[in-house]
């Protein structure tokens, strides 16, 4: 039989008509979701308003609108004498969920996936590190704690955990650099707790060249940096195909975020060949059957549609993805690159037929 698991989150959780619940953050989808393989998992967490785009597939959620209901869900837990808990980061919410479960002697575990003092600065200015530091020394009395860097932990023990798919054997190919070759790449805020600064001032000496990305306007940075290209755009998705494929390297420096957002969760391979013959391969298997009134298996006949009309063979490939929206969208992202790959004069090519097959 399984235990019973509460996870408690200050981040917000979006209810629709269908009764199924959404939210923003990586982490309070992929964490219930692995952990419910172990534990009968039930999770607290804020109400929200506004539409969010990753479905949460666990039954039990109880959302919270403010403190009154928030302490009424986690007495409730109570009920189950031998739960345990799990609090996912350090904010007033889940600070206050630590001293109750102290109190009642509960089994909890803390979930360290940012940089609390860097973000509590970059919000409350010069008090936001004491407050946090107050959070962390009361809050993780008694608790045990897990960690996805090793400084978060400070002086206690516990566990760190990797979030990252990446390993040593990922950079062996990255020896011996041309840097004047090299264009850095950053997508997001421009907040203390991305890390931005600090990488500004590591690459201030140096020759990369980045280019930063944000969706905030009339932004200027203190310093001028000879290498810094700052680009404002009200919507990514317009032109950020093209600004991807112009960089060597996607960096984010981030000190609050274990799986960012700005790295998809899905992926998609698209090949597409003017070849005369109309044909397409179609691998795709959409987590869910609409997105909103949206009837996905309208891509299939989409794609149907263009490569008679276009006389192309086209093979598509969701290679990964848990959330329909993501897989959409990655197969557009990647069709838009093999196209203009297809479609592009390459001069050092000469006269050389641009198809796969040959001529006849």
């Amino acid at each position: 039989m399984k235990d019973k698991l509460f996870i408690i989150s200050n981040e917000s959780v979006y209810l629709d008509e269908n009764n199924k619940f959404f939210c923003d953050n990586i982490d309070l989808k992929s964490i219930p979701e692995e952990l419910s393989n172990y534990s009968n998992i039930s999770l607290i967490a804020r109400y929200s308003k506004r539409i969010r785009s990753k479905n949460i597939n666990i039954e039990q959620i109880s959302i919270f609108k403010n403190i009154f209901t928030y302490l009424i869900s986690i007495f409730k837990s109570f009920r189950d004498k031998n739960s345990k808990y799990l609090i996912i980061s350090l904010s007033p919410y889940t600070f206050l969920a630590s001293l109750l479960l102290k109190f009642f002697s509960k089994q909890h575990f803390i979930y360290l996936r940012s940089d609390g003092y860097q973000e509590y600065r970059s919000i409350l200015g010069v008090l936001g590190p004491f407050i946090y530091n107050f959070f962390y020394k009361i809050g993780t009395l008694k608790a045990k704690l897990i960690a996805c860097r090793k400084h978060l932990l400070k002086n206690n023990n516990g566990k760190v955990v990797n979030p990252s798919q990446l390993s040593d054997k990922w950079f062996e190919d990255l020896k011996n650099i041309n840097p004047d070759k090299i264009k850095l790449l950053y997508v997001g805020r421009v907040r203390v707790e991305k890390g931005i600064f600090s990488l500004i001032n590591i690459l201030r000496d140096t020759n990369f060249s980045l280019t930063i990305v944000t969706s905030e306007k009339n932004l200027e940075l203190k310093e001028n940096f000879k290498n810094i290209n700052l680009m404002s755009f009200e919507n990514y998705n317009d032109a950020i195909i093209d600004i991807y494929d112009k960089h060597s390297i996607f960096i984010l420096p981030s000190y609050t975020e274990a799986h960012p957002q700005v790295l998809d969760e899905a992926l998609s391979r698209v090949v597409v060949d003017f070849s005369g013959r109309p044909g397409l391969s179609w691998n795709v298997n959409f987590t869910k059957e609409s997105i909103n009134d949206f009837d996905l298996s309208l891509l299939k006949e989409f794609f149907h549609g263009f490569v008679n009309k276009a006389l192309a063979t086209v093979h598509i490939d969701n290679l990964k993805g848990e959330n329909a929206h993501h897989q959409a969208e990655t197969i557009f992202k990647a069709f838009a690159l093999a196209l203009k790959t297809a479609c592009m004069v390459d001069p050092s090519k000469g006269d050389v037929l641009p198809s796969t097959k040959g001529l006849l």
